[in-house]
């Protein structure tokens, strides 16, 4: 699904130029499920800017099914995203006078769908994640657990491809931590949404399939690894699939959908 290749990126010039990453060859399958991690100045948000589309390399190559991302214009690369990832960030980013519903349905106002449309998905979407019956609550009337609950059904009411997830579990205690990666987790099994989260933490990595490493700007390692929910001292709930229909790449990022 993603190829980069020789990925470099530098911020600034001449003797204050910082070179973030020095060549990084990566390859991300559908279905995958990778933590991404590191110490301070790594790479790993510059490399998870990168995957999302959030920022342009200096040079190298990045392949998105296919597609050679580096080509795209701003806009393409803002139909791309809105199209096929799905974001979530530490801090939740949620509108505070604005209830779940309506949170999480933006994406699809950007996107110009009925009003009908939004609210089913919407609805659906935050069935999903275990909110039935808190659609008309407002942040302030949320735990931190499921104010991430609902940023994380706004990322994946447009049926994205790619979640990707920046320290998800930041804000939240151990045990809300815990809820959230068997959440991120069950949409990885359940749903095939491929995810990529940035994460300092061992213990959220532990629910990754894959868990790669990076060090001054490349990358140093990549493992695979056996799901935390899939190993025999763990038993894990079950949340509802959420499924859409597939778009095409092309009209995707041609179109202004």
């Amino acid at each position: 699904m993603i190829r980069l290749r020789n990925i470099t990126k530098t911020y600034g010039e001449g003797a204050l130029a910082f070179q973030a990453l020095k060549g990084v060859d990566l390859d991300i399958h559908q279905g995958d499920f990778v933590a991404i991690m590191g110490p301070s100045g790594s790479g790993k948000s510059t490399v998870m800017n990168t995957l999302g589309c959030l920022d342009r390399p200096t040079s190298g190559e990045y392949l998105f099914k296919g597609v050679p991302v580096q080509g795209l214009d701003r806009d393409e690369r803002a139909r791309l995203r809105r199209r096929y990832f799905g974001f979530v960030f530490q801090g939740f980013h949620l509108l505070a006078r604005t209830s779940a519903q309506e949170n999480t349905e933006l994406p699809l106002l950007y996107r110009g769908e009925s009003t009908a449309q939004r609210r089913a998905a919407a609805r659906q979407a935050l069935a999903a994640v275990g909110l039935n019956g808190w659609e008309h609550h407002t942040p302030a009337e949320l735990s931190g657990g499921q104010q991430q609950r609902v940023a994380i059904a706004r990322a994946i009411v447009s049926n994205p491809a790619v979640l990707l997830a920046d320290e998800p579990t930041g804000n939240l205690d151990s045990q809300r931590s815990a809820e959230i990666m068997q959440l991120l987790w069950q949409l990885n099994q359940d749903q095939g949404i491929t995810v990529l989260m940035v994460t300092h933490e061992s213990e959220m990595a532990a629910y990754a399939r894959r868990i790669v490493h990076f060090r001054d700007g490349r990358l140093d390692s990549d493992q695979p690894n056996t799901p935390l929910p899939l190993r025999p001292e763990h038993v894990g709930s079950h949340v509802g699939s959420h499924a859409g229909s597939p778009v095409g790449l092309g009209s995707a990022v041609q179109e202004g959908a």
